[in-house]
């Protein structure tokens, strides 16, 4: 039996993505539920929720991340219960303020940052909810939904910081809050274009983190693309939206940098045709492994944590 060259394609795709899943169990929240999904593909663990943008699992296994972007909260894994929460929307002064929290990190020490849209200010507080530190943040368009995206404490005890509705990462003094470095996300002379999906354009940044080298990666948003950048902002590597074979790259969130070097991307709002993570080799530029689960997780999956992996991710 003689295969069309059609055929052929569609099952070299078929026994492509066979080959590139099963290389890493995932959390992930999507279709309002938060999720693991297993090696094999099986949801192992699942739980209703509503309202992510940012999720860690700590040490003790438990999951930290926001309920409907006001209240930080910490689940038991084995019970599906809260045992920790900080109610930002009533805490620390913002009573009656509106309060979003996009971005938060636990701390080697003990505290937890939260970055809080709308106050514009990152706290660092203790399981008490005691601030022991907080800065300012400078915000150029003030809205509580798009303030902040994703937040990091880094090293050197400074913070790095994705602002929205500004199109700008900054990183700010993590002792005084001066604004120590900033990075405006080109448009690359293109029009913005409203919405959500691959059709839309922007720079919306999600997600940023600091390489080794001291380069920035930066996950542009409805930039559709992935960014590295020097100190003194030149761009020194980039994927664009369909720079990957058979992938269209969308709303890009998530960073995960693996002990291997490679790159984790979280593509959010990209349709049933596209997966929601891409790994890949950065030198190479080639996909190692895509996580394709729209049936689990729909369209809109805004946050994601790798699983047993071995060494020390950087997200």
């Amino acid at each position: 039996m003689r295969l069309k060259s059609s055929s052929l394609l569609a099952l070299f795709a078929l026994l492509l993505t066979a080959q590139l899943h099963a290389a890493h169990r995932v959390l992930m929240f999507g279709n309002n539920k938060l999720a693991i999904v297993e090696i094999d593909g099986k949801v192992s663990w699942q739980l209703p929720w509503r309202g992510v943008h940012d999720i860690h699992v700590l040490d003790n296994g438990n999951i930290l991340l926001q309920e409907r972007m006001r209240r930080l909260v910490e689940i038991d894994r084995k019970t599906k219960k809260v045992v920790w929460s900080y109610d930002s929307t009533n805490s620390n002064g913002n009573k009656g303020k509106r309060v979003e929290i996009h971005a938060f990190q636990p701390l080697k020490n003990g505290l937890i940052m939260i970055a809080e849209s709308g106050p514009a200010r990152i706290i660092e507080v203790d399981r008490d909810g005691n601030i022991h530190h907080q800065i300012k943040l400078k915000v150029d368009n003030p809205n509580p939904h798009r303030d902040t995206r994703l937040a990091r404490k880094l090293a050197s005890g400074n913070y790095l910081v994705c602002h929205e509705g500004d199109g700008a990462l900054r990183e700010y003094d993590g002792k005084t809050g001066k604004v120590t470095w900033e990075y405006k996300v080109p448009l690359f002379g293109k029009p913005r274009r409203g919405g959500h999906g691959p059709e839309a354009f922007g720079n919306q940044l999600f997600g940023a983190v600091r390489l080794k080298n001291g380069n920035t990666l930066i996950a542009t948003g409805n930039g559709h693309s992935v960014l590295e950048v020097t100190p003194k902002k030149e761009i020194v590597w980039k994927i664009e939206q369909r720079d990957l074979p058979m992938i269209t790259l969308a709303w890009v969130t998530t960073l995960e940098v693996l002990p291997n070097g490679n790159y984790v991307i979280g593509n959010c709002h990209a349709g049933k045709d596209n997966p929601l993570l891409v790994e890949l080799n950065p030198k190479t530029k080639k996909v190692v492994w895509t996580f394709d689960r729209f049936d689990v997780f729909g369209n809109a999956a805004s946050n994601s944590q790798l699983l047993g992996v071995d060494g020390d991710v950087l997200r």
